[in-house]
């Protein structure tokens, strides 16, 4: 039996929800969290999970109960999803970068019952906790918060031995709100036994050696978004491997936590991507980044050119993970991109369809809406929100409303979203494709096609760029940029106009606020 084997195995067996208890007990001085916040062993992360669950207990609360955290990438955002899933709980992490008001409305939405908050969003978790009925305890992380208990202080008494009858949590994430009001995404539990069998399954996909004692990965996004809180936390921690958090992503900071941490796995969105390619050659080479096995990128459709780049420099060991909050997707490694650039996977038989607006299946590629096939271990509802639920799901599928189409051999590929189509002159055109070609053009560093109104075509096209440094905003600009769309996009799909702004706002996840940016030009106007 290999040292592999008896980590595999030890999870395999530990109660549900206490994988890091059976790690502790195998390597506890193993270094489980790195941060500028504090590291942590196994041995403590454990600890502290058992002393915030006790805490939990005590306040009364129950399996099943709802958790709200506010908090950034630190080691006690670790400590209390770890304290909650071995209590039956149900965590709802909280987008700490959302503005006072909707932050308080996430945290009354999910009813919970328990606020934990980083000292970071103070008053906007003193708000949050005001405007709530439900909650019976609010503690403060990293410091002081008025009316709140500061989380050291609470647990300090309590014990740290592994607790009694632990109970498998769950975790409701709140979609990014790109299309709307953020929806609490609550997904059916997989049996305690597929559960297992799929955590192995991910340590022989990613290539995990928790043997080894020195595999790590890097946090580069916030923990609370579905991808880092999945592939760069959870996922590690719960196969024996480390994890290094970054508080804020910078993009020479990560090179320099790859060389500095010998890191080999991690996580990354596009726009880092390119922000990455956007250092200077001098600055790239001055870091080892060798050590890296597997990355793998995700959230929002990556640029063809900018993933070739990215290959180029760190080789061919980036795979990409097409999927949402609400469930299952594709996946593609490096060696199936690399023969069919642009493509997000090979989905299995009957595991996709691509419908037209009626609901009919189109032919191979001809773009339509993307379904997914949802399987009853793993079936979604949106929280509170029956109507949404039904509209998302049909006959087995369920959609996002992601756009695109599979080829004749089967492969999928994205052109967008039906939640940003843009209908000029009775054509639909999905800004996305846009993006991707002014994002080649060497002046633009972010770009966002919206459809603006059009007395005469209803919608057009205007492509809202972010230079980069040292680029003039002009009317000679604009013209370039739209004779380099026209070399590679049909009429119908060339910007009419271009505005310049200082940012494209995004989500943490790196998705485009298309609708907000939409919203500037329409206000009460309707198409």
């Amino acid at each position: 039996m290999s040292a592999n084997e008896t980590f595999q195995q030890a999870c395999a067996a530990a109660p549900v929800g206490m994988e890091i208890a059976a790690i502790a007990r195998m390597a506890p001085e193993r270094v489980a969290i790195r941060s500028e916040h504090g590291d942590r062993d196994f041995q403590t992360l454990n600890q502290r999970a058992n002393q915030i669950a006790h805490c939990l207990r005590t306040a009364g609360l129950k399996p099943g109960d709802p958790v709200a955290l506010v908090c950034g990438n630190r080691p006690e955002f670790v400590e209390v999803v770890m304290a909650t899933h071995r209590l039956g709980l149900r965590l709802t992490p909280v987008n700490w970068h959302l503005k006072a008001e909707e932050i308080a409305y996430i945290v009354d939405d999910c009813e919970a019952k328990a606020l934990f908050a980083d000292i970071r969003v103070a008053e906007a978790a003193i708000s949050a906790a005001q405007a709530s009925s439900n909650l019976r305890l609010s503690l403060a992380i990293g410091g002081e918060i008025s009316g709140f208990e500061g989380l050291d202080a609470a647990i300090a008494e309590l014990p740290g031995e592994d607790i009694e009858a632990p109970a498998r949590g769950s975790v409701m994430q709140y979609t990014s709100g790109t299309t709307g009001r953020p929806k609490g995404v609550l997904r059916k539990q997989a049996d305690p036994a597929k559960a297992a069998e799929m955590q192995q399954l991910i340590t022989a996909v990613f290539q995990y050696q928790p043997e080894s004692g020195s595999d790590c990965s890097l946090a580069t996004g916030p923990l609370y978004h579905a991808g880092p809180f999945n592939l760069c936390m959870l996922t590690p921690l719960t196969a024996g491997i480390g994890i290094v958090l970054m508080d804020k992503w910078e993009p020479e900071q990560t090179l320099s936590l790859i060389a500095e941490h010998r890191v080999t796995h991690s996580f990354f969105v596009p726009t880092m991507f390119s922000r990455l390619l956007q250092l200077p050659e001098s600055t790239r080479s001055r870091y080892d980044l060798s050590s890296l096995r597997f990355v793998i990128h995700g959230a929002a459709p990556c640029p063809p050119s900018v993933k070739q780049q990215m290959m180029d420099w760190f080789g061919p060991i980036i795979w990409e993970l097409f999927a949402g909050t609400e469930g299952p997707g594709t996946f593609v490694s490096p060696q199936e991109w690399l023969a069919k650039p642009g493509t997000v996977g090979k989905p299995g038989p009957d595991q996709v369809r691509i419908l037209d607006e009626l609901g009919n299946p189109v032919a191979s590629g001809e773009e339509g809406e993307i379904w997914m096939i949802n399987p009853p271990d793993s079936q979604f509802e949106y929280f509170k929100a029956p109507e949404k639920t039904a509209a998302a799901q049909r006959d087995g599928y369920y959609t996002a409303g992601d756009i695109g189409y599979l080829d004749e051999d089967g492969y999928l590929f994205l052109t967008g979203r039906s939640a940003e189509t843009i209908i000029s002159g009775g054509v639909n055109i999905y800004p996305q494709e846009i993006d991707d070609v002014l994002t080649q053009h060497p002046a633009v560093a972010d770009v966002a096609c919206v459809g603006v109104p059009s007395e005469e075509w209803g919608e057009e096209v205007k492509a809202l760029v972010q230079l980069n440094p040292g680029t003039v905003a002009d009317e000679s600009l604009s013209e370039a940029l739209r004779d380099f769309c026209a070399q590679h996009l049909s009429r119908q799909k060339v910007p009419r106009s271009v505005d310049y702004l200082d940012e494209i706002p995004r989500s943490e996840a790196g998705k485009v606020y298309r609708k907000a940016l939409r919203d500037r030009y329409w206000g009460d106007r309707k198409i």
